[in-house]
């Protein structure tokens, strides 16, 4: 992990962000006034696999799922039967 001060960082950015891209750097840490303050990391590119159809065919849905609409919308709407 490497540590730079706020001006070196603003006049080295493109180089920063070079080494974080190339992996030479894994994290780089920006300090004001000798304190670290932010972290150059680079960015999770890894694409989240396919998420539609997931459950298909795990369980099966009724014909009469839609048979207590009104019911239920009573009951989140608050008006007493």
């Amino acid at each position: 992990m490497r540590s730079v001060n706020m001006l070196q960082a603003k006049t080295t950015l493109s180089r920063l962000v070079e080494a974080i891209e190339l992996g030479e750097e894994r994290e780089i840490v920006i300090a004001r006034n000798g304190r670290p303050v932010a972290r150059l990391v680079p960015v999770d590119t890894q694409q989240p696999g396919p998420r539609l159809g997931v459950a298909k065919g795990l369980f099966e849905v009724p014909e009469d799922i839609d048979a207590h609409n009104e019911e239920v919308a009573r009951l989140f709407s608050g008006v007493a039967p």
